[in-house]
């Protein structure tokens, strides 16, 4: 499993990027950078109709043979990409989407932090303790 945090365009670097295991984490980072292609087609694609949501939950970006890639843009445009292992049955959308959202309200908590600079990698406590009590839900 890889959660991601990407910055809004035109930078597109990482904020945060956290895989469970990490013997392949170089693997996953490419999966992640290649998905942000289909993120902005489907962001295009869906055009000025959603631009008056909250928030955009995209669903799955592409499967592959081992791994399902999901994704969530902010109205920010910050992109949350999500890899699960295929295998993983269990997992259906609403699950995903409520991941996604966990994930969004603690990035929000992050913001709001006075001490935070945004455009830094995201170096939190609480938010790493979240991300893996998540990880381990779906592992």
């Amino acid at each position: 499993v890889v959660v991601s945090i990407i910055c809004s365009p035109p930078q597109n670097y990482p904020l945060y990027i956290r895989s469970v295991p990490t013997e392949n984490e170089l693997k996953f980072h490419y999966t992640v950078h290649t998905s942000l292609d289909v993120v902005d087609e489907k962001i295009s694609a869906m055009g000025k109709a959603l631009v008056d949501q909250r928030e955009l939950y995209l669903g799955l970006l592409y499967p592959t043979e081992d791994y399902k890639v999901y994704g969530y843009v902010t109205n920010s445009k910050v992109k949350f990409v999500m890899v699960v292992d295929s295998s993983n049955t269990a997992l259906r959308d609403n699950e995903i989407r409520s991941m996604f959202r966990k994930l969004h309200n603690s990035y929000t908590d992050i913001m709001c932090n006075p001490f935070y600079n945004p455009g830094d990698r995201i170096q939190s406590r609480a938010f790493d303790t979240m991300v893996n009590s998540m990880m381990m839900q779906v592992c």
